[in-house]
């Protein structure tokens, strides 16, 4: 059989991308290994009323594809916003949690950071442009300690992106995933300054509220794959992806062959490089070339008076220089009402990534054990968890390194070889969900551009692929 699109993916990734075009009026299947399509997008109940996110767990307020989305899909009426409890944000230091305000001055007006440190931080917009201001690509370690100093780098920006990205601020491109620090940079002379600038002359700022729905973030792929039905083919292995007169071959093994004016990958950056191969050996090095080390998520749920701790913030990032096994750890029941039952609450643990990728390969019951002895230290916890769960990710967030907007320039130029050849995912514009809606539905116009430009129907039907509020 042949299809206008073969989407190779059941992530959100995929499965949105399937529904704008479907939504236009295109034939599509989505092909998932899994038996369960959603990729890490997944929320579970477990016994006793407690909600389990083994992966991404919150949304941001205001992102235009996100919001889209959910009112398309009726989950409107099941959106929870971020919890009143959350009022300060918990850095670890010395063997304690120091709380910030919440507040934008909160940060000069908390004990965490040195006076000098602080002074630091307000002599930003005196500090000359340079660097990545100039064009040349740096680390966000590079980029902060040039712009903030070293102190802010150590406490603020290396835990921030430990619990983000699962990666190492000395290592990451700030180009790549800081874009608009660099560009207050190059357009204002400092950051600081393009803040106020922006907040002076009415601009938007990224939401600094965040919001999920009921019974998590795995109601979106939940959702999506219900509107696709049988569009969606689980459990289906795909082998490889060739060229034929007519667009693609798409390889099954066992399951057979189908056929596609058009391709979308939507898959890890390892399995992209796989796929195509033999078809575009210099994309599939650069795809290949992207790390994502493994990261474990620990969940553990307990009565609210086993912890001393007041749980009043999203929960705590910790700096490498701490020396604590953790990167962090999430409030859950803080962050989101109908996390835990009444008079219990939920915490989750993050180890691993590139900071300490061996940690998260280690067997359940001994990050169950590590996760107990921090939150023992940090927050107070005692006795033993009513439950306790752990996600293994042998392979967790892709690591965007100095030199990533070049390798995604080498993949992105695959589809320009191969015309109807398309790549979405969490390694191109950042892995949270919200932005990999965004790519999504960006590819999706351009795979239904692709399509009407290249179909024998003339221009009768007009398409819209997302409705945009």
């Amino acid at each position: 059989m042949t299809y206008d699109a073969a989407i190779i993916g059941g992530g959100v990734s995929g499965l949105a991308t399937a529904l704008a075009l479907k939504s236009a009026g295109y034939s599509v299947v989505v092909l998932e290994r899994q038996v369960r399509p959603g990729g890490n997008a997944i929320s579970e109940r477990l016994p006793g009323g407690f909600l389990m996110e083994h992966g991404p767990s919150t949304m941001p307020n205001g992102a235009p594809a996100a919001t889209d989305l959910s009112a398309m899909l009726d989950l409107d009426r099941q959106r929870r916003d971020l919890g009143s409890g959350v009022r300060r944000r918990y850095l670890a230091r010395d063997n304690e949690l120091s709380g910030i305000s919440t507040h934008p001055l909160g940060l000069l007006s908390s004990g965490y950071l040195s006076l000098t440190g602080r002074a630091r931080l307000l002599a930003e917009m005196v500090i000359p442009r340079g660097g990545a201001g100039l064009g040349a690509d740096e680390t966000i370690a590079q980029f902060c300690t040039r712009r903030f100093g070293a102190e802010i780098t150590e406490r603020i920006f290396e835990p921030l992106v430990g619990g983000i990205y699962a990666g190492l601020a000395s290592e990451l491109s700030v180009t790549s995933l800081f874009p608009r620090l660099v560009a207050f940079e190059r357009q204002h002379g400092s950051v600081t300054r393009g803040v106020l600038t922006n907040m002076l002359s009415g601009t938007r700022m990224p939401g600094r509220r965040l919001f999920s729905w009921q019974d998590g973030i795995g109601t979106l792929p939940k959702a999506l794959t219900g509107v696709l039905g049988a569009a969606v083919r689980s459990g289906v292995a795909v082998r490889d992806v060739g060229r034929t007169a007519e667009g693609f071959r798409v390889d099954l093994g066992p399951d057979g062959r189908l056929g596609a004016r058009a391709v979308v990958l939507a898959t890890q950056p390892h399995v992209s490089a796989q796929l195509i191969e033999g078809l575009d050996p210099d994309a599939a090095e650069a795809a290949g070339s992207i790390p994502a080390p493994p990261l474990a998520v620990v969940y553990l749920g307990m009565e609210r008076r086993q912890v001393d701790h007041p749980l009043d913030g999203l929960g705590f990032l910790s700096a490498p220089s701490e020396g604590r096994l953790a990167n962090g750890a999430q409030f859950c029941s803080t962050m989101f009402p109908g996390r835990a039952p009444d008079g219990s609450a939920s915490i989750s643990v993050y180890f691993g990534g590139a900071r300490a990728p061996d940690l998260a390969l280690r067997p359940a019951d001994e990050l169950i054990a590590m996760a107990r002895e921090e939150l023992r230290d940090l927050v107070g916890m005692t006795g033993n968890p009513v439950v306790a769960r752990v996600r293994h990710w042998p392979r967790g967030l892709p690591q965007y390194g100095l030199g990533h907007s070049r390798r995604v320039a080498d993949i992105e130029a695959a589809g320009n070889r191969h015309p109807g050849l398309f790549m979405v995912g969490n390694y191109f514009r950042g892995p949270a969900v919200a932005a990999c809606l965004e790519v999504a539905r960006e590819q999706a116009d351009a795979v239904s551009a692709f399509l009407g430009r290249h179909e024998d129907r003339g221009n009768s039907r007009h398409r819209t692929v997302m409705a945009r509020n």
